[in-house]
């Protein structure tokens, strides 16, 4: 018999590896170092963000374009909290993630004693809004208490799981653990409750399918699913990619009057892997979305049952799965889908105003002159613009932090940690003069990682988009102008390269040109 022992800190690491993960995204300190003692001698790669939101923004990012948790490790008290904003983020878009902490020793909880970096109830705090969180009480159950965390990051409605391990736990010995299976099953709805949703379907005659982004990894089942019931399909803004040059594809807001129109008129809706989330369905918070007459839902979380309109028939399986058997079981239809569509794609784009028509124009222009890019935002005025109607090439290709949780900041993070998730695919992060101060200083770790981003800032000198709002609103603005610092002197202090433009033209060219350089460029649009 063996008599190894490691310390839990350095069998965390080779937990981590046998389960694949290949990236962690942190900043040590004196709570995590013990958890560092065998990341140098693994094959697990480090990124240091300047700050512990990126760290959490960085894995969201990752997770969005591997389908994998990202992991982040960070220290306890302010450590945490400032990854907290990422992992809501991260919850209102259903993006998995393990943040993994320390906590201070096991004595001292819920004393109150002043200790360095004290929460009064770390983990009450983590539980409020994340899946779970689990504290590490004793090092014998590490493997079983990792595993439970990253299969419940991906389960069901994927979300961000929180572990944190108090300080004298990190330093316990044990035997190196094997790691613990990760459960494996998929929910998988009964035979009965897949026919009743098809004698629906087979009654329509003008049905209607609301795809959201739990089914981004469903396109070519959704493809067959639209084909057979002849129906047109609406894609929020994470499902955008979906159905691409699908004569089908609605590729416009349902918060658009056309779009709603089309809904209010179907008499079967089937709405897969979409929450009916209010920054999708009523952006502008006018109560406008419309009744429906029937509905089936698909979803992976069976708790959406009691979220959003009551459905008829409520699947609870993957959406590639269910739309699969879901079309085996459908008669082929001719409902006039084709037709449907591409009236409504007419009339919602008629209905976008002249400004928002030039930043979705510019927009697909960009998409041309790039075709295998993917386009990440932040919440500025091109990608709101934008998630009121864009094209793209396929799924994946477009996600933002402007829908769900809506922070500011996401992209300069985000967008490292999706280029280091898919080192293949440059990245076109769209963020404004506003949103990049939040996070300004991760430049210099899309620098320290040799990135291939090319960051488009807005520059509209302030939050302009707001200003408009109070504008309407009869209220004086104010607090609306910060003062943006010098994009060239910014790009020249981290090495990166530097392009300044104000036109659309001269945008597109300087995109394209600083993605076939490759490396981390900083593109200033001069907005006005």
């Amino acid at each position: 018999m063996s008599s190894e022992t490691m310390t839990v800190g350095e069998a965390l690491v080779r937990l981590l590896e046998a389960h694949g993960v290949e990236v962690v995204f942190g900043i040590p300190g004196v709570h995590t170092a013990e958890l560092y003692r065998g990341l140098a001698a693994s094959t697990i790669r480090h990124v240091t963000p300047r700050h512990e939101q990126g760290a959490g923004f960085m894995a969201d990012g990752y997770a969005r374009v591997t389908g994998k948790p990202g992991v982040a490790f960070v220290i306890t008290g302010p450590g945490l909290t400032n990854t907290i904003t990422a992992m809501a983020q991260a919850r209102g878009d259903s993006v998995p993630m393990l943040v993994i902490s320390g906590v201070n020793a096991r004595p001292t909880l819920g004393r109150g004693q002043g200790c360095l970096h004290e929460l009064p109830d770390q983990q009450a705090l983590m539980k409020s809004f994340a899946k779970d969180s689990v504290t590490l009480t004793d090092g014998g159950d590490l493997a079983g208490a990792l595993a439970h965390c990253l299969a419940l990051a991906v389960s069901g409605r994927p979300g961000p799981v929180h572990l944190e391990i108090p300080t004298d736990v990190m330093v316990e010995k044990i035997a190196p653990p094997a790691a613990a299976a990760l459960p494996a099953a998929r929910p998988f709805a009964e035979e009965n409750v897949l026919k009743a949703a098809a004698e629906l379907i087979g009654a329509a005659r003008a049905p209607v399918v609301l795809a959201g982004g739990g089914a981004a990894g469903a396109d070519a089942a959704l493809r067959a699913f639209a084909e057979r019931c002849d129906a047109p399909v609406i894609l929020t803004a994470n499902a955008r990619g979906l159905m691409a040059d699908h004569p089908l594809q609605v590729p416009a807001s349902a918060s658009l009057a056309p779009v709603r129109a089309l809904i209010a008129a179907s008499d079967l809706v089937i709405a897969v892997g979409t929450e009916f989330g209010q920054t999708d369905y009523d952006v502008y918070v006018d109560g406008g979305f419309p009744a429906l007459q029937k509905l089936v839902r698909i979803d992976v979380d069976g708790g959406q049952k009691v979220t959003g309109p009551a459905a008829d028939v409520f699947i609870v399986e993957d959406s590639a799965s269910a739309l699969s058997r879901l079309t085996a079981l459908c008669g082929e239809h001719k409902c006039d889908g084709v037709r449907r569509a591409g009236q409504t794609r007419a009339a919602a784009w008629d209905a976008l105003s002249i400004k928002i028509k030039d930043e979705v124009t510019l927009l697909h222009r960009l998409r041309d002159a790039v075709p295998d890019a993917r386009f990440i935002g932040d919440s500025t005025q091109l990608v709101y613009a934008a998630n009121l109607y864009l094209e793209v090439g396929a799924p994946g290709q477009w996600f933002n932090s402007a829908t769900g949780y809506g922070a500011l900041g996401y992209v300069p993070p985000g967008a490292i940690g999706a280029a280091i998730g898919a080192p293949d695919c440059s990245v076109i992060a769209i963020v404004g003069d506003g949103g990049l101060q939040f996070s300004l200083a991760e430049l210099g770790t899309a620098v320290d990682e040799d990135a291939d981003i090319v960051f488009l800032v807005w520059n509209n000198r302030g939050y302009r988009e707001i200003e408009i709002y109070m504008e309407e609103a009869g209220i004086v603005p104010e607090g609306v102008t910060p003062t943006p610092p010098d994009m060239e002197k910014i790009a020249s202090a981290f090495g990166t390269g530097f392009s300044s433009v104000a036109s659309a033209e001269a945008l597109v060219a300087a995109v394209a040109a600083a993605v076939e350089r490759g490396g981390v460029h900083l593109v200033e649009f001069r907005a006005g």
